[in-house]
């Protein structure tokens, strides 16, 4: 395992880290993909973390409640485990919650988020806590946010899309729950960062706010984007 990061996230390799944090489907996922094609870095999906770490217990036939299995899974953790197929999997979801409720776990996937972002050229990290707590000192943080509403339908629809019957209202209850939940955590609490930029997605299409929060990377950064004649992201994948 990786000795333990004391630096307070600071990105001084070189390498630039661009923060993106917001509730659920807000659409930063997106926007934190399309913003690493287009500045040419890695991306990373921190939420998937803990299922990746419940994955990797599990196929090693271990129990993701006892501490030195979830540890020794966080340790081992590789890129390749967070594209595991099984990762949406009910029961990998009930092993992250018991992977995700230990310090040891969470200290170690701390010190791999820091270790993933300062490796060059960078990389944009989304989740819930990046510009507050992993990366505190990252030259951009971005904060993507919009109404519940507006979220509840963006939701209601993947839902809906991926086959699911679901009920738009019981969406709605669910994120508002979860809104409360994810803001009253003692630990990683979702919270804008003082110094973060504001980009509410409630009124915007997926161009206009990729648009937006591309400009804003750059009046940050003065790093200009891969974009090809038409204006579109045209970079390599991240």
């Amino acid at each position: 395992m990786a000795t333990r990061d004391d630096s307070g996230g600071r990105a001084d390799s070189g390498a630039l880290v661009i923060a993106v944090d917001g509730p659920v489907a807000a659409g930063k996922g997106t926007l934190a993909r399309s913003l690493a094609k287009a500045f040419g870095l890695r991306y990373l999906d921190t939420g998937s973390l803990y299922r990746a770490v419940g994955a990797r217990v599990l196929a090693a036939g271990g129990d993701p409640a006892d501490p030195e299995a979830a540890l020794a899974a966080a340790g081992g953790l590789t890129e390749a485990d967070q594209r595991r197929p099984e990762l949406r999997d009910e029961a990998v979801g009930i092993a992250a919650s018991q992977v995700a409720a230990q310090p040891a776990v969470r200290a170690a996937l701390l010190d791999y988020q820091r270790g993933f972002g300062r490796t060059p050229p960078g990389a944009v990290l989304d989740g819930r806590d990046i510009g507050t707590v992993i990366f505190p000192d990252a030259p951009v943080k971005l904060f993507v946010t919009a109404s519940v509403e507006a979220r509840a339908r963006r939701r209601h629809a993947e839902l809906q899309g991926r086959g699911a019957d679901v009920d738009l209202a019981a969406v709605l209850a669910d994120l508002e729950a979860r809104d409360a939940r994810d803001s009253g955590r003692q630990a990683a609490p979702l919270t804008a960062a003082a110094d973060a930029r504001l980009l509410d997605t409630t009124d915007l299409s997926i161009e206009a706010a990729l648009e937006t929060a591309i400009r804003m990377v750059v009046d940050a950064t003065g790093r200009k984007p891969h974009l090809d004649s038409g204006g579109q992201v045209s970079g390599p994948a991240a």
